[in-house]
């Protein structure tokens, strides 16, 4: 199984910057988030759930049967997930459309191959933003090249995906985009400097940050839980891996934020007045108003 055989559309994006090949098509997955993972009861979750088996909400023909209503049911955990496009490739390149139910002895090998090109397509997703924000010359040779490697992986066989080396790979593209992070933010008055508690892996839960000046802050990792960020200007801030689950993001502007990603937004809560990246959705459960 490879994806030389697939008719499914290339992985590959029209230019390095491009993000449309790693969004989720949920129709063209056999349910690969609902199954490969597990997990525990939890304010994220009312069951628990073992790796490797089909949660009780899933229907013969992989789709969720409380779909519209995973919040009420207390599912906040699958309204967070996103797959960055990893489901439907696993689904139709690597495994040419036939699903673990028509084949159950793939089953071990698709869900492992699922975790792994999860995360590869996250680090896809960051690289790509990573080509658009370089602006000195030369500047973009780095993400650029760094995300080939990672795609021939993917253009490669099942094998090749599943014995890549993930932690090395992660290691060479954390290095990258916080090289790309200091220079997207080098134009902001405080970037490159550490104010107060506005820093890489801050604790900011809980805080009050609406009379903060945030615009080029190096939030790398910073956890956010909770923060009220409300009508806050975040260009140029840099929210990589930053926890920003039930952050008050009512009126903020996000459109520059640094390496922002769906399951961050998920996460949140906002409004029709938070102003998001382009290519990130408005989550159906924040506020109409």
């Amino acid at each position: 199984m490879s994806s030389s055989s697939s008719s499914f559309p290339p992985l590959s994006p029209s230019s390095p910057a491009d993000r449309s090949a790693l969004r989720a098509s949920c129709g063209d997955c056999f349910a690969l988030c609902c199954t490969a993972f597990g997990f525990q009861r939890s304010s994220d979750f009312p069951i628990d759930k073992a790796a490797g088996t089909p949660c009780r909400n899933l229907a013969d023909d992989f789709s969720c049967t409380i779909h519209q209503a995973l919040r009420p049911r207390g599912f906040t955990g699958c309204t967070t997930f996103d797959c960055f496009g990893a489901g439907q490739y696993v689904s139709q390149v690597l495994f040419d459309g036939t699903s673990w139910v028509d084949e159950p002895d793939s089953k071990p090998e698709m869900f492992r191959a699922f975790a792994v090109a999860r995360q590869l397509h996250e680090m896809l997703w960051y690289l790509a933003e990573a080509v658009s924000r370089s602006t000195v010359l030369g500047s973009a040779e780095a993400p650029t090249v760094l995300g080939r490697r990672i795609q021939q992986v993917l253009d490669g066989e099942l094998a090749d995906v599943i014995a890549v080396d993930v932690e090395s790979l992660r290691f060479d593209v954390r290095s990258v985009l916080i090289d790309v992070s200091a220079e997207a933010r080098g134009g902001y008055p405080a970037a490159g400097e550490a104010v107060g508690d506005l820093h890489p892996s801050a604790d900011l839960a809980g805080r009050d940050l609406r009379s903060r000046v945030l615009v080029g802050a190096d939030l790398r990792g910073a956890v956010l839980i909770a923060a009220d960020l409300r009508g806050g200007d975040l260009s140029g801030v840099d929210l990589l891996g930053a926890d920003l689950r039930d952050a008050r993001l009512g009126g903020a502007d996000l459109s520059n934020a640094l390496f922002l990603t769906q399951p961050q937004v998920n996460a949140a809560q906002g409004d029709a007045s938070t102003v998001l990246p382009d290519d990130l959705d408005r989550p159906s459960h924040w506020s109409l108003r």
